[in-house]
This record gives C-alpha cells, sequence and structure tokens, in this order.
C-alpha cells in the first residue's frame, strides 16, 4: 500500500514590523513556488500559513520523511524569500537560514521540521499546530496529556483502542540522544523527563498498535545550540493524528485549555503563557506575544488536504485567552525579575551574558 508523507516545516525568513507577522507577499511567493512543485508531481498537495512571523510550509508527497527533494524544495523556498525579505527591508531577513549551503537536508540548517509517513486509514483526521516565540518542549505539556492524561484524553480509559497506551521517543536534546518510554507503565519515568521542557523533549509518539504506527511528531531543533548564539526561538511545530484508535479531536484539542507557561517571549528570555488563537490573531503584539500557538485540521486522502479548519477559531477557547491575559499581566508585573525572565541557566544563549562580562573581574572575596 503506498505510504503518504506529512512534511510541516517552517522559518522565520522575515517579518513587519519588527517580529510581529509574516509580510502577505512572501506568503503568496511561497504559494506559488510549491504550486509549481505540485504541477511537476513533486508534491500531492500543500498548504502555506503563518505562525506569528513564521512561514510555514506543509506538504504532501510520497517521497518518505528526509527526502532530499522535499527539503531541498523548502531550503530553495526559504532562501528565495529571504532574499525578497533583504530587498523589502524586512526585520529578521533569514534570520533562521544559519548556512548558505543546502546539505541533504535542513536539519540543523535552521528551519524547524516535523515530518510523518503514514498508511491513511479509510477517514484520517490530522491536525497540525504551529508556535510562536517558543521552545521544542512547549508541546511537551500538551502531548502528554493528549497521549497519557486520562484526566484529558477519556478514550485512554473508556476506548479499548487507546486502553493500552502509547509510547514516546524523548530526546535530550543538549547531548542528541534518545530514549523511548511507555505509557502507562512508565508514566513517572516520563514526567521525570519532561517535566524539563528545557532539556528533554518529546520527539514523537507511536501507538501500541503497530497497525496504527506513528500518532505524532514534534520538531526539536534548538536553534542556539545549532548556532551558538541566541538567533531567535525555536517556534516548534506539530502533525498528530486523531480519531479510530487516536485521541479524539476534542482530546486533542482540550490539551491546550490550561494557558500552561512556557520559555521564550520577549527576546527569547521570559517566561509566559501559550494562548491558543486563530490564524487572524496569531500576529505577536504585546512584549511580543503572549506566545502563540495556531491548529489547522484536515482530512486526509490520497495525499489530498481536504480543508481546513482554523480549529482555535472557537468561543470555547475564549475563556483560555483571558486567563491568558491575566497570566501575563501577573508575570509581566516581575519585570527582569525571576521567574518572569528566565533563571540565568537558561539565558546563557540569550544577549544578557554579553551585559554581564562587564562584571567578570569585579568580583572579590569579601
Amino acid at each position: 500500500m503506498t505510504k503518504t508523507t506529512i512534511s510541516l516545516i517552517k522559518a522565520d525568513i522575515g517579518s513587519s514590523p519588527g517580529h510581529v507577522v509574516v509580510y502577505e507577499p512572501l506568503m503568496e511567493k511561497a504559494e506559488e513556488l510549491l504550486e509549481k512543485a505540485k504541477e511537476n508531481g513533486l508534491l500531492i498537495d500543500f498548504m502555506v500559513f503563518n505562525a506569528g512571523d513564521d512561514t510555514n510550509l506543509l506538504m504532501t508527497h510520497e517521497k518518505g520523511v528526509n527526502s532530499e527533494e522535499i527539503h531541498k524544495l523548502a531550503w530553495d523556498i526559504f532562501m528565495d524569500l529571504g532574499k525578497d525579505a533583504r530587498e523589502y527591508g524586512l526585520y529578521g531577513a533569514g534570520q533562521d537560514l544559519l548556512t548558505d549551503t543546502f546539505s541533504g537536508n535542513v536539519k540543523g540548517m535552521g528551519p524547524g521540521v516535523a515530518e510523518m509517513e503514514i498508511e491513511e486509514r479509510p477517514a484520517e483526521p490530522i491536525i497540525v499546530f504551529a508556535m510562536d516565540k517558543t521552545e521544542p518542549g512547549a508541546f511537551n505539556y500538551p502531548i502528554f496529556n493528549i497521549f497519557a492524561n486520562p484526566f484529558n484524553t477519556a478514550g485512554l480509559v473508556i476506548d479499548p483502542k487507546l486502553h493500552e497506551g502509547f509510547k514516546f521517543n524523548i530526546m535530550d536534546i543538549y547531548h542528541n540522544k534518545y530514549l523511548s518510554l511507555s505509557c502507562p507503565e512508565q508514566m513517572y519515568d516520563l514526567l521525570a523527563l519532561v517535566g524539563a521542557p528545557g532539556h528533554y523533549v518529546i520527539k514523537s509518539v507511536f501507538s501500541k498498535n503497530e497497525e496504527l504506527g506513528q500518532a505524532a511528531v514534534i520538531s526539536t531543533d534548538k536553534l542556539s545550540l545549532i548556532a551558538g548564539k541566541y538567533v531567535g526561538k525555536d517556534d516548534p511545530v506539530a502533525v498528530v493524528r486523531s480519531q479510530s484508535g487516536f485521541p479524539a479531536v476534542g482530546e486533542v484539542l482540550e490539551a491546550f485549555t490550561l494557558g500552561h507557561l512556557v520559555s521564550g517571549w520577549m527576546r527569547g528570555s521570559h517566561r509566559g503563557p501559550l494562548m491558543p488563537v486563530s490564524l487572524e490573531y496569531s500576529q505577536n503584539g504585546r512584549f511580543d506575544g503572549p506566545p502563540r500557538v495556531v491548529s489547522l485540521g484536515f482530512q486526509l486522502k490520497n495525499g489530498k488536504i481536504v480543508g481546513p479548519v482554523d480549529l482555535f477559531d472557537d468561543v470555547s477557547f475564549d475563556h483560555v485567552r483571558r486567563r491568558a491575559n491575566e497570566i501575563a499581566d501577573y508575570i509581566r508585573a516581575h519585570g527582569p525579575f525571576e521567574p518572569s525572565r528566565l533563571p540565568l541557566s537558561e539565558m546563557e544563549y540569550t544577549t544578557l551574558p554579553e551585559v554581564l562580562k562587564k562584571f567578570e573581574n569585579m568580583f572579590t572575596d569579601e
């Protein structure tokens, strides 16, 4: 049976004003370039959308994950858009493009990637998420809740197709190592790790039913570790399958109703509430945030995208947004004090070390 690959590749290639929103002509050009690739048979379908100042390329094809052709297509588009962004004088033009030379795939080159290859079910609901102004570990909380927490996902208790649980692949982003844990039996072990989202990140989730296969994938590239300095937040993306052996769409979305605290926000140096928003309100405003997440749902059929539906464009999330704004008021009132500002251990790759250099030889023993 032919498998379908879903590739979600994103990059910040320029925005206006400052880090607020992607300039519309760049989005239009990305659509034109992807349409040519579709006409040439490289892609089955695609969609271009933004989350704040990040350009997201959602593509379906039959080339498998880590395809050099698909990754080069995305890279060439980002390079082209970055060139235009510089000509327009946009802010942060090409900031996520950390090299000028393509080397087989975009991993480690700046853009974020979430890909999975699946055998489509007769009805295949897919949900894509894109965050802005935060780090890969921001997905730890909702992904854990979706696939391991019965207080969020009732199907883990009452649906025999979900009752056996899921396997989580965890990445140690500082040492580039991986670990697989099975839930519910290793739930406490999982929480011991993913409760520290700045170090351990959920990379992917798999059903224990091998016929169903992969359930979710999350981008985990940390720009500061790749570049060796702060060049912008990672702004992760994710792809989640739902229904018929996976959590229902409503259970997936329920995991985003807390407005949980994440690292990032202004200059990548603060904590703030993650606010679920519609595409219309994904632009960044207050203090370059608060950190945002958008969600698009669609049906996949023979690689074709049916939809999408803007899933957070829903009045049932109004109370989450109000609470996120209240949390933002409270934590911003701390100003430069922790916990509004990140601890020094997490500020290592921001611009703060440049400020602190002046004090290196000024401290004394008394």
